[in-house]
């Protein structure tokens, strides 16, 4: 198999040095400015977001702190950063004045809930805009709205270039997602990624695909809308994102995962329970976006060793979670919408907070010290009744189970929440395996545990 189409075997590591570098700078960066420090306070306890996972990179001015860098684990890049692919963590890039630059999904909504006036480098729509808003000290504080830009500086773009992102946002946004052949819906979708590809390229068309991914998400997953705003209030808004979720059918991984392919996305590792549930997941990463995504399939035992992102995949004699969710609600990547959106968080914070405005939460199903997983309980959503029909009658739902999903429909969103220390980037099978039993359909219509 060529090397980088999909890995078996990586295994993410905690990074505590890193870490304790990391922190410690930032702590000291915010005993210097209080308004910085008020800011971080506020996102803790306003959204349950900690200041160092919105951390976008670090503009540095001494050159002795290269040696505390790669003592920490950070190296020397060709382009002259300091960076650390090990685990979550910024760059650091020399720069003639030390600023720590926060990531926002919009400059323009951060000044204004935040109140600011300050000069805006970068232009509205582009791939990079900034502004420093906090200079209180030897240490100033930015924000950046990143949309698909690898560098640090605000590149030069043309009216052009601006008018065709506008566009091409639009025809992601509004693109049509039901079809009478889930093929002709892929190939509509794989179309308009082309174009966007051409005259953007792939990191921009990207951004702007997830954009509008989240929000067709948003429109199905009520907690996810509650958290949005908080996070809108505080000016930040989806700017801790950790991860996306598709599910697709075994018929069409394959085209969902060429289709992710042609936005920037690389095979990273591959999850597998294969017996023990019946699921495969091909976590790509989108390194200029710095986005990851899990896609989930349905997976027979004796396919654990293939390349299931590529090869074909026949049907299964029984769906498993992700073909009957594909089936009952449609493709993921059509009108099922994303399964799940993981945001960073405090852990802790984040669950009383929205305990405290009656969300319900599903038990974690990743509980370490460094990496906390937990899913809301979900959204309910209708379901087509000849759906459900041709799955009974083919032998994949019992005729309780079809009757329950006639009635009140099936979980079909969720928020996740995910705490990582350490700069860790992996993930937690045995926990993924738990939580996926619970989410099928066959499994949660039976039990009192979740209720529509």
């Amino acid at each position: 198999m060529p090397e980088g189409r999909h890995a078996h075997d990586r295994q993410w590591l905690v990074q505590p040095n890193s870490e304790a570098f990391l922190v410690n700078f930032l702590s000291q960066a915010l005993q210097e400015s209080p308004a910085a420090a008020g800011l971080a306070g506020q996102l803790l306890e306003g959204a349950g977001v900690r200041l160092r996972d919105i951390v976008d990179f670090v503009q540095f001015c001494s050159p002795a702190l290269t040696d505390d860098l790669a003592a920490a684990g950070w190296s020397l890049s060709p382009s002259g950063h300091w960076e650390n692919r090990q685990g979550l963590f910024p760059p650091f890039v020399p720069g003639a004045r030390t600023t720590i630059w926060l990531r926002v999904e919009s400059l323009s909504q951060f000044l204004a809930a935040r109140g600011l006036q300050v000069e805006i480098e970068g232009d509205a729509h582009g791939t990079l805009r900034r502004a420093r808003v906090f200079s209180e000290g030897p240490i100033s504080f930015g924000v950046v709205e990143r949309n698909g830009h690898a560098g640090f500086d605000v590149p030069v773009l043309s009216d052009a270039q601006i008018r065709f992102a506008r566009m091409h946002s639009q025809s992601f946004r509004a693109r049509r997602r039901q079809f009478d052949a889930v093929e002709d819906g892929l190939r509509h979708t794989e179309t308009l990624v082309d174009e966007a590809v051409q005259d953007l390229g792939p990191h921009w068309a990207c951004s702007l695909w997830l954009s509008a991914e989240r929000e067709y998400w948003l429109s199905r997953c009520s907690t996810g809308r509650l958290q949005k705003a908080r996070q809108d209030a505080l000016g930040i808004g989806w700017a801790n994102i950790d991860h996306h979720t598709y599910d697709a059918s075994r018929q069409h991984f394959r085209h969902t995962i060429r289709i992710l392919e042609k936005l920037g996305y690389q095979l990273r590792e591959m999850l597998y329970a294969g017996e023990l549930a019946g699921w495969g997941s091909q976590v790509l990463e989108q390194p200029v976006i710095g986005s990851t995504i899990f896609a989930d399939v349905d997976l027979a035992p004796e396919e654990l060793t293939i390349d299931f992102a590529h090869d074909v995949l026949p049907p299964l004699i029984r769906h498993r979670r992700a073909g009957l969710l594909s089936a009952l609600l449609g493709e993921s990547i059509l009108e099922a919408g994303l399964n799940h959106v993981a945001g960073l968080f405090d852990q802790r914070k984040l669950r009383e907070q929205l305990q405290a405005r009656q969300v319900r939460l599903m038990s974690p199903f990743s509980d370490m010290p460094h990496l906390y997983q937990e899913l809301t309980d979900g959204d309910w959503v209708a379901v087509d009744p000849r759906r459900v029909d041709a799955l009974e009658a083919a032998g994949h739902l019992s005729a309780a189970n079809a009757e329950q999903l006639r009635q009140q429909g099936s979980i079909g969103t969720h928020l996740e929440n995910i705490e990582r220390n350490d700069g860790f980037k992996g993930f937690n099978r045995e926990g993924i395996d738990s939580v996926l039993r619970k989410l099928d359909p066959r499994a949660y219509l039976t039990t009192s545990s979740m209720s529509a």
